[in-house]
């Protein structure tokens, strides 16, 4: 640690001693020592050790370039770029891959030896000819022992005229502009709103049975009061771990997502869920010895009392485990966070959409202490029924990690115990009895149904023996597992004069399964993409290789598509990330190949 302290004093010492400033207007104060001496001689001043230049490349691209001196290096994950430019949206930085090094300050760090080039796509409306003042930020050290801080240069760029003359900007591309330079009222209500339509997505709604479970817990004794705060508790809980985990992963340049979908993450919390079912059920006695028992029996009893701390808890856990949708709105407040390093702002932003995503739950909550009744021997029913819902919320986890065939028999456990609950419920109607009991036969018929799927192959809980026709898509994707697959790939595809479009997929992405069976199964889709090389990146173990190729792009996890031109250059301003209606991306694939 002490060395590492004198290379940064060191750094600083010949970072101040510089006399000059950078050639050229908008500096922001930043000093230059590319004139200078340094106090060191043994050490170059850190425009001489890391010299940068920027060009125009084409219309809507920027290419820079560093030569680095031998005996230096530039870290990888602290190169970032930002512009004031009005209407101007950036891409991510993409720059080819480095060397990895153990450095005694950063630890294991990706790094450049010797001089390479990166490019930053450019999405501006219109098609005039601008000025764009880019800020560029990056960070070295000596291998002599010189850490140098983070330089940061403005380099004033005229791109020609010409770009997209539809002036098309990605959504994700858009809001990433609006966080960077927005008023931050108008950024907060449009993060809220879009939060609220995100409430209503397959990722996100698990978490209402979660919610109203822990409100049945409290039996007969909840109150609409209760309930509410109960409920304001989960949400709150849940949006700041959210919003912590967000900027935590953004800043170290992770992808939050499949994180959190390893497999024994994802069995331990599908366990939790199962137990939190059983404490409903009352059935911890028939399957623990008595002192777990009474420990675990006495856990879920206070959280089914809707203990404020154990709701905030649960709300966190949601946060993590059930929320695994990767949209717009998120992947603009990470690339923000990553790339500009704007803690503040894209926090703010992520914790007014996680608001937006509950304020459907403390709808829930407040009504829930109407809608459920204050007495009668049937509200034990009511709450097994709840410990249903929690069944089939550890179903839809644990079906992302088995094979596909066997996720029928995970749906037909909350299947079977509907069954037995709703035959055995105590109903204060000989009508509601019946009613009951039928519910009971046609849950059981369902569950019968999930089994006898398994057998037949089935794979889809909506029609396990394949009574559900539907369209079924034409498009055929190669897989490619590297960095390289992706270039041969391209390389091909451009000397072909074929467009290519690149399609980042897991098995545990809800909404890669939607894009699979809704949208490239349209026929305008299909005919859009009729002369398209189709690539699928698949992710799902999210191993070493997958890593690179999510870093080397810069995103946070699937689904996105990226989509490239004849000529093998990605148009970065159309990548389309989350699930998008068939319409509006048959469009969108239209215009990428233009």
């Amino acid at each position: 640690m002490q060395r590492c302290h004198r290379k940064i004093v060191l750094g600083m010492l010949a970072f101040l001693s510089s006399t000059a400033v950078f050639a050229g207007p908008g500096i922001d104060g930043v000093l230059d020592s590319s004139r200078a001496r340094s106090a060191d001689p043994e050490f170059l001043p850190p425009d001489v050790a890391f010299h940068l230049t920027g060009s125009p490349d084409g219309p809507d691209r920027i290419r820079l370039a560093w030569e680095i001196h031998p005996g230096y290096y530039l870290y990888k994950s602290r190169l970032k770029v930002a512009t004031a430019a009005p209407q101007t949206v950036l891409g991510a930085l993409s720059t080819p891959r480095g060397e990895f090094k153990t450095d005694d300050y950063f630890g294991r760090q990706e790094v450049y030896h010797s001089g390479f080039e990166g490019t930053v796509a450019v999405s501006r409306p219109g098609g005039a000819a601008i000025q764009i003042p880019l800020k560029v930020t990056y960070q070295g050290c000596a291998e002599a022992g010189l850490c140098y801080p983070p330089i940061t240069k403005t380099l004033n760029l005229n791109l020609p005229a010409g770009g997209d003359a539809n002036g098309f900007v990605s959504e994700q591309d858009k809001l990433a502009g609006l966080i960077r330079a927005g008023n931050l009222g108008l950024v907060l209500a449009t993060f809220f709103g879009l939060g609220l339509l995100l409430a209503f997505t397959p990722c996100v709604l698990p978490m209402v049975p979660i919610l109203s479970g822990i409100i049945a817990g409290q039996g007969r004794q909840v109150t609409t009061r209760r309930a509410f705060a109960l409920s304001l508790t989960y949400v709150l809980g849940m949006a700041v771990t959210y919003t912590a985990a967000g900027m935590a992963f953004a800043a170290a340049g992770q992808q939050a997502q499949a994180v959190f979908q390893k497999p024994w993450i994802v069995i331990l919390f599908a366990g939790l869920f199962v137990l939190l079912a059983l404490s409903m059920f009352g059935l911890f006695t028939l399957q623990m010895p008595a002192a777990i028992q009474t420990r675990l029996a006495a856990a879920s009893n206070r959280q089914s009392a809707g203990t404020f701390g154990g709701v905030a808890i649960m709300g966190g856990l949601s946060a993590l485990i059930v929320t695994t949708c990767v949209a717009p709105p998120l992947v603009a407040t990470l690339a923000v966070i990553g790339q500009s390093g704007a803690l503040a702002r894209g926090g703010a932003a992520l914790f007014a959409m996680s608001l937006g995503m509950g304020a459907p739950l403390l709808v829930v909550g407040a009504s829930a202490g109407k809608l459920l009744p204050r007495a009668g021997a049937w509200m034990d029913t009511v709450k097994q029924l709840f410990g249903v819902l929690m069944l089939g919320v550890a179903a839809w986890m644990l079906a992302r990690i088995v094979p596909e065939r066997f996720s029928l028999l995970l749906w037909a456990v909350p299947a079977f115990a509907a069954t037995l609950i709703l035959w055995r419920g105590m109903m204060r109607t000989p009508i509601a009895r019946w009613v009951s009991r039928a519910a009971a036969v046609a849950a059981g018929l369902y569950g019968i149904a999930l089994v006898a799927g398994t057998v037949l192959g089935g794979t889809d809980p909506l029609a396990p023996v394949g009574l559900r026709r539907g369209p079924v898509s034409t498009l055929n994707f190669k897989t490619i597992k590297s960095l390289d697959d992706l270039n041969r790939e391209v390389s091909e595809a451009a000397r072909a004069g074929q467009p290519v479009m690149l399609d980042f997929y897991a098995d545990w992405c809800v909404s890669c399964k939607e894009m699979e069976h809704d949208t490239f199964t349209d026929p305008q889709v299909e005919q859009a993409l009729s002369k398209t090389r189709l690539l699928r990146a698949d992710v799902t173990a999210n191993d070493e290789q997958d890593q690179a190729l999510l870093h080397h792009f810069e995103i946070f996890g699937p689904p996105t598509i990226a989509f490239y031109s004849r000529n093998g250059g990605e148009r970065r301003n159309f990548r389309v990330v989350g699930f998008m209606e068939p319409a509006q991306f048959a469009a969108i694939t239209r215009q990428a190949q233009e």
